[in-house]
């Protein structure tokens, strides 16, 4: 099963989790991420963030990303949930989270899941920082991370 959702409301972690296991004797692991927002970035305090996202093309890419987790691993369950609006400091961003009958594969997952969400999906986020807005360029970070997992490559397995 797949839940997908962008939402400007609060994310409930507890109930999602919940919601991953409830009903599920097969499960043996969980394993969830939850994104929050920093007060600074790049050196400045940031007052607030604003996420913008196409609606419709936000949750299919989203889907897709889920779809090719659980092509890739023997999942029982997939949630991905995704603010957009405007969030303040320690507020909850994006909450991905996993179930399995087993840790290693939902440990994987739950990696894949978030290194391609920041690269693949379609949101745009402008902070509000004391000297003003400013839009929020992609990290070569999170570019690289996202291109461990290429070609079906597990980058926690050693090359053969």
């Amino acid at each position: 099963m797949q839940r997908i959702q962008v939402q400007s409301g609060p994310i409930d972690i507890v109930a999602e989790q919940e919601t991953l296991r409830r009903g599920k004797p097969q499960v043996g692991a969980l394993v969830t991420f939850v994104g929050l927002m920093r007060d600074i970035n790049e050196g400045a305090d940031v007052l607030s963030m604003t996420l913008e996202h196409y609606p419709g093309m936000t949750e299919k890419a989203l889907a897709a990303i889920a779809g090719e987790a659980a092509e890739r691993w023997v999942l029982e369950d997939i949630s991905i949930l995704h603010r957009v609006g405007v969030l303040r400091p320690q507020d909850p961003i994006v909450f991905v989270g996993v179930s399995s009958r087993h840790r290693g594969e939902a440990f994987r997952a739950c990696e894949f899941l978030i290194d391609c969400l920041k690269t693949r999906a379609p949101f745009w986020k402008k902070e509000q920082t004391r000297q003003g807005e400013r839009w929020v360029d992609a990290r070569p970070a999170d570019d690289q991370a996202a291109r461990r997992w290429a070609r079906g490559r597990d980058p926690s397995r050693p090359e053969s």
